[in-house]
């Protein structure tokens, strides 16, 4: 049983009409084709546009005082003071550095969903350890907690929840089974900024490291980047450390310092995984838009669930009452009673001129994970079935109400027979 009722209604009725647009002439109609609407687009205003040129004009553009601003901020937003945020390139780059910093290595088992991209596995086999994969709930398409619990061996020392397209997974029924095991936990979050769970915000939670992405179709952007929030302030340091090359003072420090300070020291051998201001500079802006451009993101679902109504698609489940999704994704399944595949149905909204996607195509599938651990999907039938019939539809905050509409109607005629 998952942490709240997220049951997903499906209502059955007749199909909105395709959408057209036209032009009226003396004498006949000609249709005006829309122009191709893209699964996703970033949202940058003046404000970033202003803050990376003045980067630029500083002569500070990589790690310097606006990472810095970006991470004080970052902890701001988030409203703990006790939490440390350190910026980092992506968050590929944070899941890895949070994993090393755990000491997670050879021998070790690190379990996380199927249902996920590759980013979230593949940090576990940069330092020489396993990856147990285990199924999803087929209500929220988050991490099943009861496999988590069934995958547990004497091996295994850490798990990733993935927060699926903005919803919180099953984080209270996770961390009490974490701690019964003496097991860590590093939250994969980025879908998840600002999603809560029990009314706090994820990267507050007890868990010992949280990672966000800031990927150009995500809720903020930078381009490309990461934040890693941990309460731990030795994970901290050693994530400070080894996100530039190992070196025991940042870059930062040594060059703005009054007095010579030339020297530093090798503590061990490093990543660059260091965010530039450039990047940073997006970020400070875009953090303070973050709530607003959530609340467009809930507006644009809202209109889905309304006007995808009767339509043969499983709509996605909101949150637990009192928490908040951040909808970064919109994915509907298609049921049994649609007359196509989901192939035929992406194909049909491509040639309508919508953009979609699939997320995702499951780790259990792919080549390298498939023959490395011998998976089949029939280990995994949740998110194999999820897998076969899901689009991810467009949700971004440049998009408007009439956009979904036209989503909607193109989605009708798709699954027309």
């Amino acid at each position: 049983m998952t942490q709240c009722d997220k049951r997903v209604s499906l209502l059955h009725g007749p199909a909105p009409r395709a959408l057209c647009r036209t032009t009226e002439t003396m004498n006949h109609e000609l249709p005006i084709p829309l122009p191709f609407l893209p699964f996703a687009l970033p949202e940058i205003g003046e404000e970033e546009i202003a803050e990376v040129v003045d980067t630029l004009r500083s002569g500070w553009v990589t790690t310097g005082p606006k990472a810095k601003r970006f991470e004080d901020d970052f902890t701001a937003f988030l409203g703990d003071p006790g939490l440390h945020s350190l910026a980092v390139n992506s968050a590929t780059a944070g899941l890895h550095l949070a994993l090393e910093a755990l000491g997670i290595g050879p021998g070790d088992e690190v379990i996380t969903t199927t249902h996920t991209f590759t980013a979230t596995a593949e940090v576990v086999r940069y330092l020489g350890a396993d990856v147990v994969l285990v199924d999803i709930d087929p209500a929220t398409l988050c991490i099943d907690v009861a496999a988590v619990a069934r995958a547990i061996t004497p091996r295994t020392k850490a798990v990733i929840p993935v927060h699926y397209g903005g919803l919180a997974a099953d984080m209270p029924a996770l961390l009490a089974l974490a701690k019964q095991h003496g097991l860590k936990v590093v939250e994969d979050a980025a879908h998840a900024l600002p999603t809560t769970s029990g009314g706090r915000l994820v990267g507050t939670l007890g868990s010992d490291a949280t990672v966000f992405s800031f990927y150009a179709n995500k809720t903020i952007t930078t381009g490309e980047g990461g934040m890693v929030v941990t309460r731990d302030a030795a994970l901290a340091q050693r994530v400070k450390v080894m996100r530039l090359h190992g070196i025991n003072r940042d870059a930062f420090d040594r060059f703005t310092a009054k007095v010579p300070s030339w020297y530093y020291e090798i503590v061990a051998p490093g990543f660059k995984y260091n965010l530039t201001d450039i990047a940073a500079a997006l970020g400070i802006h875009q953090l303070k838009r973050a709530r607003a451009f959530q609340a467009q993101r809930q507006l644009l679902a809202e209109a889905y669930h309304t006007a995808l109504a009767g339509l043969p698609l499983l709509r996605p489940p909101g949150p637990c009452p009192g928490d908040q999704h951040a909808w970064h994704l919109y994915v509907v399944r298609l049921t049994d009673a649609a007359p196509i595949s989901r192939d035929v149905f992406i194909e049909r909204l491509y040639a309508a001129g919508i953009g979609c996607s699939v997320h995702y195509i499951p780790l259990h599938v792919q080549p390298y994970w498939r023959e490395r651990y011998g998976l089949q999907a029939e280990s995994f039938p949740h998110s194999q079935h999820a897998f076969e019939r899901l689009v991810s539809l467009p949700i971004y905050t440049r998009m408007t109400v009439a956009d979904v509409q036209r989503v909607a109607q193109a989605a009708a005629a798709a699954l027309r027979a």
